[in-house]
């Protein structure tokens, strides 16, 4: 038995009700996507974010420790000690630079939700093509019946 032939056997009030209820669950349905792919994103937005806070909280409260520990230590090796603290900060520069270039490249992999906008477009699509049911015009005059409406 086909959908159309299902169709036939039902009231105008169940066939309104289906529509109603599937529509409503295609609804969900599409929402439910959306959020699963952006659960993805936002898994990727907090790994970029925590790099990007590593780096921080280590230029911060690290540097100036580690930087005057590396320096005197590079200046006990025979260097003097302008030499010794340039190269102590380039280096903790350079770990900055590559913590800063994974949170970008974290970053860049976020996308939008595609599968939910290509379904939403292609409900949208199918449900701009649907057609009113074609109902005869009544005359009023036929009716007996005039319709007031208030200016309220």
């Amino acid at each position: 038995m086909s959908a159309a032939d299902d169709g036939a056997d039902r009231s105008l009030g169940q066939l309104v009700a289906t529509a109603t209820t599937e529509l409503s669950a295609l609804v969900h349905d599409e929402i439910a996507l959306a959020k699963a792919e952006l659960r993805e994103d936002a898994k990727r937005l907090g790994i970029g974010g925590g790099a990007i806070a590593a780096a921080g909280v280590l230029a911060l409260f690290s540097l100036p420790v580690l930087s005057f520990a590396a320096a005197y230590g590079i200046h006990n090796l025979g260097l003097g000690l302008a030499w010794s603290f340039l190269i102590t900060g380039g280096a903790f520069l350079v770990l900055a630079a590559l913590l800063g270039l994974l949170a970008v490249r974290k970053f860049k992999k976020i996308s939008k939700p595609e599968k939910s906008l290509a379904s939403a477009k292609e409900t949208a699509a199918v449900l701009g093509t649907v057609k009113p049911h074609p109902r005869p015009l009544k005359d009023a005059s036929q009716t007996g019946a005039s319709v007031t409406r208030s200016s309220v």
